[in-house]
């Protein structure tokens, strides 16, 4: 009767097998609250650096604080993923970006912000954001079986785009539009102690590594963790590749979206935060279908090709943010952008759990951000000057143009078509992790 009833019952769709999972429904619960936090973080960091007269300048500051902040931190980040239970680390991460985030709302509000407070807020967020990345991706696989983690990853890659592009700005420009942005701040803050609250009411899972006492300090432990992950980096083809490729790519971009697209909307367009909004939703919800379209999908055989040139000829159409004066019009090249991006980074992130061994995710997905960001504060610090001086249309051009290129480069001269049909993903039964080759 049992086996007749579990025959019966209708089988879900790919995309939702994870929601099987009761401690991977309260992770997404966590996440949800953690992503629209940072959606309203957006609008409301650009919005609160114009309040108080700032520009693309200074603008650039808060940005590449940012950044600098989680480069700093995402290799300890991934270290400490590997030895510590990861509930602890988010629920860490989502305590102190509370912290951080309500200090700045009470200075707003009261009228005593300035704009050296919102760097340094800008630089714990990205502090936080450092831990918060290697710890999620090396926690997920403890959760789930390896045939539901492409699901698992485009339901994150859904939730990004949708929460963090979408709604959290949307929220965010009709807060700023009818109070300030000091109330903004104040939902940031709410939203953190919301996602720590779920968190620690998950159970906690045993890191899936074997650490041995040796003796050692925790700097020379963690110095050790980290350059085990480095050499694994360097001598994994498609992972190097892959990462020094994105690293270039995300030079070009980053500054220009980040820095240079708010401008765009107010000088181009004749926007404010709700239309800027509006432009970030149409990436989230572009981002959004993309994720949802590869989740529902077995992994292609020509995995690495398909990503790498997903992610850089889905950057063309950015050059036509330069030249236009039409919000309309820049709303659905964003969408088309945020679209390829994610659906490419659910295969990344599919990719980086399936073929990296369990005892090095942590790290590896940490080098993941560090490598594949490291010149993002470059970007960020110079997107305003440059900006400024060539123009914005020049700009974008650049940043539609060089990725295309470069994957180009990637995919046919470093031999990785051949990597994907010696190690295919698309099979029933997922082949063994490779293995860790000690030097």
């Amino acid at each position: 009767m049992d086996e007749q009833t579990e025959g019966a019952r209708p089988r879900l769709p790919r995309a939702l097998k994870p929601f099987q999972a009761p401690q991977y429904r309260l992770l997404v619960a966590a996440l949800l609250l953690s992503l629209f936090g940072s959606g309203v973080w957006l609008v409301t960091l650009v919005w609160q650096v114009i309040e108080l007269g700032g520009g693309p300048t200074e603008l650039s500051i808060a940005a590449t604080a940012n950044a600098v902040g989680m480069l700093g931190s995402v290799l300890v980040g991934g270290a400490l993923a590997d030895r510590v239970p990861q509930k602890y680390i988010l629920l860490a991460v989502e305590l102190t970006k509370a912290a951080a985030i309500g200090t700045g709302a009470v200075l707003a509000l009261t009228g005593a912000l300035e704009l050296w407070h919102v760097a340094l807020m800008s630089l714990v967020y990205g502090i936080t954001e450092g831990f918060f990345y290697p710890a999620y991706s090396a926690w997920l696989p403890a959760l789930l079986p390896a045939d539901q983690l492409l699901a698992a990853n485009g339901v994150e890659g859904m939730l990004r785009p949708t929460i963090l592009q979408a709604a959290g700005p949307a929220v965010a420009g009709a807060l700023i539009a009818a109070f300030s942005p000091g109330i903004g701040f104040l939902v940031i803050a709410a939203s953190q102690i919301l996602a720590a609250a779920v968190l620690a009411a998950m159970s906690r899972t045993a890191v899936r590594r074997q650490v041995a006492p040796d003796g050692a300090g925790p700097l020379r432990s963690a110095a050790r963790d980290i350059a085990e992950g480095f050499r694994y980096m360097l001598r994994t083809r498609w992972l190097l590749v892959t990462l020094v490729y994105a690293c270039l790519m995300i030079l070009v971009i980053m500054g220009p979206i980040e820095v240079l697209l708010p401008f765009a909307v107010r000088d181009q367009a004749g926007g404010g935060a709700g239309a800027f909004a509006f432009v970030l939703a149409a990436f989230g919800i572009g981002g959004a279908l993309g994720s949802i379209l590869v989740a529902s999908l077995r992994l292609p055989r020509r995995y690495l090709t398909l990503m790498n040139l997903t992610w850089g000829l889905g950057c063309v159409p950015m050059v036509v943010i330069g030249f236009t004066d039409r919000l309309w019009l820049m709303a659905a090249v964003m969408f088309v952008v945020g679209f390829a991006f994610q659906a490419g980074t659910v295969i990344w992130g599919t990719l980086l759990q399936r073929r990296v061994p369990a005892e090095l995710l942590g790290r590896v997905s940490s080098l993941d951000f560090f490598v594949s960001l490291a010149l993002m504060p470059v970007s960020m610090a110079v997107a305003g000057p440059i900006g400024e001086l060539v123009g914005i249309p020049v700009a974008f051009a650049v940043a539609a143009t060089v990725p295309a290129l470069l994957a180009v480069a990637a995919v046919f001269g470093f031999r990785l078509r051949r990597d994907e049909i010696l190690h295919p993903l698309d099979v029933a039964r997922p082949p063994a992790q490779e293995p860790v080759r000690t030097p």
